[in-house]
């Protein structure tokens, strides 16, 4: 059959991605005390289109992936993209997955259990300067605003934020990426705010929070120096992006605070 896609093309353009979006797909995800968590991610998958060709085939995408479907990974991303750059005549790719990652946690005082959700991402990317790849995770969290109990005789507003923490690891000396858990991420962004969100709270529980948090008060500039000041001094990451958002509770508004650091 006619292979359009591989027609020449004269106008002399060469487009920087192109690729498929929105593919719904399981992968294997690290997990620190359960060594492995299946999960659903949202995957786009793209390379660069020379100049000189029409289009790109859309269905080795996807055959790629079916290739690697017993274990589409953080440690696997490398070969996926370098499968992708020889399968599709391409100089670059580029692999970003979005996922849930799910951990059991306690409630601060009765020890209920339940299961917090996490939004991660994983993004690779590979090129003529060698192979890229940051992995992030927004965690939920409270604050309490300073000013407000600085100010107020019977209380202090408080309100749910999240916390979106990106980062690049280090090479060892061997040329490889060192690794960092998403779990390390989530107890950073816990540990530096106000307090933690919980799924299940009892009584006892719900005091301790609110009295955490009371003790605890920071701004969304407080927030991302904290976490910022933890992630300088850990040597395994070469890269990182902060971001805290609040949500608002006497505010038409959210407020948030971005440090990026390249070291």
């Amino acid at each position: 059959m006619v292979d359009i896609q591989s027609n020449h093309d004269d106008r002399n353009i060469p487009i920087d991605q192109v690729g498929v979006s929105d593919l719904r797909y399981p992968i294997i995800v690290l997990d620190k005390k359960n060594d492995k968590q299946r999960t659903v991610a949202n995957i786009s998958m793209s390379v660069n289109l020379p100049h000189n060709f029409k289009g790109t085939h859309m269905s080795r995408f996807v055959e790629i992936l079916n290739r690697h479907r017993s274990g589409i990974a953080m440690y696997t991303l490398p070969t996926i993209l370098h499968d992708l750059k020889r399968h599709l005549k391409s100089e670059s790719a580029r692999v970003e997955l979005s996922f849930p990652y799910f951990l059991e946690k306690r409630a601060p005082v009765s020890r209920a259990r339940g299961l917090m959700e996490y939004e991660c991402s994983f993004i690779g990317e590979s090129g003529a300067t060698g192979d890229d790849f940051i992995f992030g995770v927004k965690v939920p969290v409270t604050s309490l605003c300073p000013c407000s109990k600085a100010m107020s005789a019977q209380g202090a507003h408080n309100q749910r934020g999240h916390i979106s923490i990106d980062v690049r690891a280090a090479l060892n000396p061997q040329g490889r990426r060192q690794f960092v858990w998403i779990e390390e991420l989530i107890d950073i962004a816990e540990t530096s705010a106000s307090a933690p969100v919980y799924s299940l709270l009892k009584r006892s529980d719900e005091k301790f929070v609110t009295d955490q948090a009371y003790a605890n008060p920071m701004f969304v500039e407080d927030i991302v120096r904290t976490v910022a000041f933890r992630l300088k001094s850990e040597p395994r990451i070469s890269w990182y992006r902060i971001k805290s958002v609040n949500h608002e509770s006497i505010h038409n508004h959210s407020a948030f605070a971005i440090i990026s650091h390249h070291g």
